[in-house]
């Protein structure tokens, strides 16, 4: 079937693919790990950055209110940030889609578009889309209303809520 000189050919062949496989990962490990690291994992830091650890370094995070945002807010803007709600959302009046339509949405009765079959938690919250109520609904839509069929995962940017409301805001009344 094989000749000697077949066999040893395949032979040689499995041989060299196994001793640059074990040559690669002995040439791979020493190039990855080259001094500087005890074996017991601990090294030493190139250079340290020094901290005041006295400062409040929370400025950053200073939590500004809905109400300075949304009177900033750019309706502009905010009709760009729309794009995202375009493939479920209409703003003509009555012309709902997988989501009910937009039109005159701030100051209307939650869940009382004719016609769209909201989830059942939508149309058991009582009030109005006031802008602070479509804040937190568009901040975190399943967080807001938990059962909600809406699966957008909401606007994590106050400004982009803020804008997107007042943009709303333009459209009906």
């Amino acid at each position: 079937m094989f000749d000697t000189m077949t066999m040893t050919k395949i032979v040689g062949g499995v041989c060299g693919t196994l001793l640059i496989f074990l040559l690669g990962n002995w040439a791979a490990e020493s190039l990855y790990h080259v001094g500087g690291e005890a074996h017991d994992g601990s090294a030493e830091a190139a250079y340290v950055i020094a901290v005041d650890e006295g400062a409040d370094h929370d400025e950053a995070a200073v939590e500004v209110s809905f109400e300075e945002v949304f009177a900033a807010a750019d309706a502009e803007k905010g009709e760009r940030v729309f794009s995202k709600c375009k493939a479920c959302h209409k703003l003509e009046d009555g012309a709902n889609g997988t989501g009910p339509h937009l039109y005159g949405t701030v100051g209307r009765d939650i869940g009382s578009v004719a016609g769209f079959g909201y989830s059942a938690i939508l149309t058991e919250l009582a009030g109005d889309w006031t802008p602070e109520q479509l804040n937190g609904f568009l901040e975190n839509p399943r967080g807001y209303a938990n059962g909600t069929k809406m699966s957008f995962k909401g606007l994590p940017s106050i400004e982009d809520r803020a804008n997107l409301i007042a943009y709303l805001s333009t459209i009906g009344g």
